[in-house]
């Protein structure tokens, strides 16, 4: 009966059960050959077997996705136009959690496995999933820091392939969709300068400091002195390179360290540029009072986060970005974040949303990875490069939908000069 039918139809009939839904606008093409959907839509393709029994065993977002990073599944067009129909329909659409099948769907699903001969035993996770992050305690300095290394200690060359020569890792700033990811990262650079107010000899503090980008562009463009800390061995090591090689060690410091633990304060100025994502609610308010005892009063701190706009529900903490991208990682809503900062007393300037600045960065960063891909896999692994693939397609999606937020709030600690009546950057 199988084989007179083929295999499409029947995946599509058990896709639907776990998308919630009893169209998908999506041509399903199956390891037999067979095909099923609306002719001319996006195809998606099951390669194996294997795919089906990962969504029996884990009938949600992350059973597709680790079928997706394993390679059982694949967009072999447009993954932005794929992922766009998907995310149109079912529980993708409504924003709802993947609720577990019923006794009844768990039934239909099983005849469908083994009527297609998928029965099994679950297929293990690929190896790119994040386990080792899971313990210990919630935001500990030392689950932090593997968490931190999980994301970015996967190869500068890999990362370098991916940002560009910019090596900045956050949401550039664009006139307009031709502007280049290269300039518009310059620009997001200058802008957090001239938010700041950084003028020559003064001492600022980069939270987060990623590959140095910020410390060197602060540094060369405004005489000023620069302490970066970040959590990433490979980052630091990459960080202090750049800066040597531009004669800059005596200004850039960089080390490898908690936030927590920076006790050398005051600093003229504090940049966290991408890295409150990193903190969590249950640390935010620790984080604005540490951040609040570090500036010297009248000291500025700009905030540069990821914000979480789709309403009360928070994401999904077993999804795919948690497991594979970002463990533990949490966005917050933008009243949260203001809320922690006007907590300890810092008072707000200017508040600056960024959201589709970020998809047009996210869909340049896709781009560099396609257009190198066989060398992101040499450097890497396949599945790595599937993991960073299917996060910034489906985040450029999340941001352009208006899901997902990014902001830049420039608050300053009362007690030194006022701020200017006017913004003049």
């Amino acid at each position: 009966m199988a084989k007179a039918k083929g295999v499409a139809p029947r995946l599509a009939e058990a896709l639907g059960i776990i998308l919630g839904t009893e169209v998908i606008p999506l041509r399903l093409r199956a390891w037999d050959g067979s095909e099923a959907g609306p002719s001319g839509a996006p195809v998606i393709e099951f390669r194996s077997r294997r795919a089906l029994r990962r969504m029996l065993w884990c009938p949600n977002q992350l059973g597709l996705s680790r079928a997706y990073v394993a390679g059982d599944i694949d967009g072999p067009g447009d993954l932005f136009e794929s992922f766009s129909v998907l995310s149109s329909v079912g529980k993708f659409a409504e924003l709802k959690a993947f609720r577990p099948p019923t006794l009844s769907e768990r039934l239909r699903l099983l005849t469908t496995a083994v009527r297609v001969g998928a029965l099994g035993l679950p297929p293990a996770p690929p190896p790119e999933e994040m386990s080792v992050a899971k313990a210990g305690r919630l935001h500990s300095k030392k689950r932090d820091a593997a968490a931190v290394s999980h994301h970015y200690d996967v190869g500068n060359d890999f990362y370098a392939l991916v940002l560009g020569p910019s090596m900045v890792y956050s949401c550039a700033v664009w006139n307009d969709e031709n502007t280049g990811l290269d300039a518009a990262q310059e620009a997001k650079l200058d802008l957090v300068c001239r938010k700041l107010g950084l003028r020559p000899g003064i001492r600022v503090l980069d939270v987060g400091c990623g590959w140095g980008s910020f410390a060197l562009h602060a540094a060369q463009n405004y005489g000023v002195d620069v302490v970066g800390v970040t959590l990433s061995k490979e980052q630091a090591a990459l960080a202090q390179e750049r800066a040597a090689a531009v004669g800059l060690s005596d200004r850039i410091q960089i080390r490898v360290q908690d936030y927590r633990d920076v006790e050398d304060g005051p600093f003229d100025a504090i940049s966290s540029i991408g890295m409150a994502e990193h903190v969590g609610r249950e640390q935010i308010g620790h984080y604005a009072s540490k951040l609040h005892g570090l500036l010297r009063p009248g000291g500025r701190l700009l905030n540069h986060a990821i914000s979480w706009n789709a309403g009360e529900m928070p994401p999904d903490p077993d999804s795919f970005i948690p497991r594979y991208v970002f463990p533990d990682g949490e966005m917050l809503s933008l009243t949260v974040m203001l809320g922690a900062l006007e907590s300890t007393g810092l008072e707000v300037l200017d508040v600056e949303a960024l959201r589709l600045h970020y998809g047009l960065t996210l869909r340049a960063w896709v781009r560099n990875l396609e257009e190198n891909w066989d060398e992101a896999v040499r450097l890497t692994s396949e599945g790595r490069a599937r993991v960073w693939r299917l996060y910034m397609a489906s985040s450029a999606l999340g941001f352009e939908r208006g899901l997902n937020g990014v902001n830049q709030i420039l608050v300053q600690r009362p007690g030194g000069e006022d701020p200017p009546l006017r913004r003049t950057y």
